[in-house]
């Protein structure tokens, strides 16, 4: 008995692990399906010893059988079980993995046992696989609405060393372009958000998309005006690449498309959005990002940018 539910549990999670373990997986369910195997053949060959104390003429028909029986048993039972233990972090599998293992299990376990199929018997096998069938499907599709209660259930693994993940809350596409403007130029987020920023550069130049507290990009916008006129002068040293003073930056080449994920602190009300490519602040390209509490009803939206007039362009 030992044996076989210990197969079980090796197939279990083989099964349950294979799009994130591969080859492991497929040993993890050869050694279960053995152990099984082994179990049954054990318990067959002391069942029929018990009862006469001698060896029975037609063993190998038996044995045959039951080790046929006893390894789609096994592997119903994985699929039935592994299917319930990941339902949370993969239900769209798990939504037709838990019927299949269940009607798998029945036949198998009505098979190998040598029970008497009557009528009852396949009343409430139908009920239940019904019952079971519907009920994944319900659970796959309440989890696929609320997304918050998947993914919780199961780890495979811890990270590794240094990296820090993160799940994107939501996404915000930003167009850039060579009227020196963000569009939107005004984006409200919540504090603990954490964003994907679309960066679209439309423009015929490169363009940058960085972030920071109005002190930062001030400085950093006066040091670049410095960079620029010491390279006019013949520096060339000026230009070398530069690095801002805030992690928060992309730099997007002409008609191309940038990420940048940024998670919001709570001790900040409000940021800037700022092109510190020289002239290009100065012109203009600038915006602000509201970060509200998380109570705050009426944060999390991308308000529209307000239209730009022309006396405010700088060419």
């Amino acid at each position: 008995m030992l044996l076989k539910y210990s197969g079980i549990s090796f197939i279990s999670g083989a099964v349950n692990h294979g799009f994130f373990s591969g080859t492991r997986s497929l040993w993890t369910a050869a050694i279960g399906i053995a152990l099984f195997v082994l179990g049954a053949w054990l318990e067959h060959r002391l069942s029929d010893t018990s009862i006469t104390g001698e060896a029975d003429d037609e063993k190998p028909m038996g044995l045959a059988k039951t080790l046929f029986w006893g390894s789609l048993l096994s592997i119903g039972l994985g699929f039935f079980t592994g299917g319930l233990q990941h339902f949370p972090d993969s239900p769209a599998r798990s939504a037709w993995v838990v019927p299949l293992g269940f009607w798998v299990s029945v036949v198998a376990l009505a098979a190998s046992a040598s029970l008497t199929w009557k009528r009852s018997t396949t009343v409430y096998a139908i009920a239940l696989g019904a019952v079971v069938a519907v009920s994944s499907f319900g659970a796959y599709r309440w989890l696929e609405a609320n997304p918050q209660w998947a993914d919780g259930g199961h780890a495979h693994g811890a990270a590794p060393t240094g990296l820090v993940v993160q799940t994107v809350s939501r996404s915000i596409d930003i167009h850039m372009d060579d009227q020196m403007r963000f569009t939107p130029s005004q984006v409200d987020v919540k504090a603990g958000e954490v964003i994907r920023f679309v960066v679209h550069n439309g423009g015929a130049v490169a363009h940058e998309f960085v972030l920071g507290n109005p002190k930062e990009i001030a400085e950093h916008a006066e040091l670049m005006r410095q960079m620029a006129a010491q390279a006019a002068n013949g520096n060339t040293s000026a230009a070398v690449a530069h690095q801002h003073g805030t992690g928060a930056a992309l730099s997007v080449a002409p008609k191309h498309t940038g990420e940048l994920v940024v998670s919001f602190p709570t001790d900040v009300s409000s940021l800037e959005i700022a092109c510190l490519i020289p002239g290009h602040y100065e012109a203009g390209m600038r915006g602000s990002v509201k970060i509200a509490m998380q109570s705050d009803p009426h944060a999390g939206h991308v308000a529209p940018a307000a239209p730009a007039s022309q006396a405010e362009h700088k060419h």
